[in-house]
């Protein structure tokens, strides 16, 4: 990354800063390298250490880059597409889904999931983990809750828990003939748990992506899908849908 003394632009200097950086990633850097320090970086551009602070937290709200804990300051991969309301309804583990199930487990859910899904306060459901990846870091987390009258037919499976239990739950859920899919997105911070999983400090931005799957008139499964919110970028359609993609336009939505 060469020297550039900033000049006198009408805009505001950690802005500029903001668009001289970008230009230097995506000439100079590559996914996943780490950048100098801010000693170092605040030298070379001429400019303080607040303005230079000020120009990276817009570069990581933009999904440019990411802070890492033990890591430094790193080069984000391109943002993930995932499309929300457009496009055939599909149930979860088809051969198009891009997540990866990690576990299976029968719990009681919580009150506000119990009540979507029309069992009773105290019923167990089957609660599949997944994951989905992307430039090989996490980049979502899913909590798919399945009641057992959706797959009544899991007595006879022999894999008691782990991966292996969640796919087989998701197999005996295709069997089931989908009518729609209602989706809703909220911004939210990340839990213990989901920072955990998505390897980001607790309170980080996340959107929430919960999906209802409708047969027969019933809520035959519920998705809760925690993404990265420097992952994803917002759209909205003619059609009214939400999709979350990567596009090559780096501004906030």
């Amino acid at each position: 990354m060469g020297t550039t003394q900033l000049e006198s632009v009408p805009e505001p200097k950690y802005w500029h800063l903001k668009t001289v950086l970008s230009e230097a990633l995506d000439s100079e850097f590559s996914v996943g390298e780490i950048l100098p320090n801010e000693r170092d970086l605040a030298a070379r551009f001429g400019v303080a250490r607040a303005t230079l602070r000020q120009a990276l937290e817009q570069l990581e709200l933009e999904g440019r880059l990411q802070r890492r804990r033990g890591v430094g300051t790193t080069v984000a991969p391109p943002r993930m597409g995932v499309s929300l309301g457009t496009g055939p309804h599909t149930w979860p583990g088809g051969p198009e889904d891009a997540w990866q199930p990690v576990d299976c487990t029968a719990a009681v859910p919580p009150g506000a999931v119990a009540d979507a899904l029309g069992t009773g306060s105290d019923e167990p459901v089957h609660i599949v983990r997944r994951s989905r990846v992307s430039q090989g870091r996490p980049v979502a987390a899913e909590l798919l809750y399945i009641p057992r009258s959706s797959v009544p037919d899991l007595t006879g499976i022999d894999a008691p828990s782990g991966s292996a239990r969640a796919r087989a739950v998701l197999r005996e859920l295709q069997r089931l003939e989908l009518d729609r899919q209602e989706n809703a997105v909220e911004l939210g911070s990340a839990g213990a748990d989901d920072a955990r999983e998505l390897d980001r400090l607790p309170g980080a931005p996340v959107l929430v992506v919960t999906t209802r799957f409708v047969v027969a008139g019933r809520v035959a499964a519920l998705s809760v899908a925690t993404y990265r919110a420097d992952t994803c970028r917002l759209t909205f359609g003619d059609a009214g849908g939400v999709e979350i993609h990567a596009g090559p336009q780096r501004q906030a939505s």
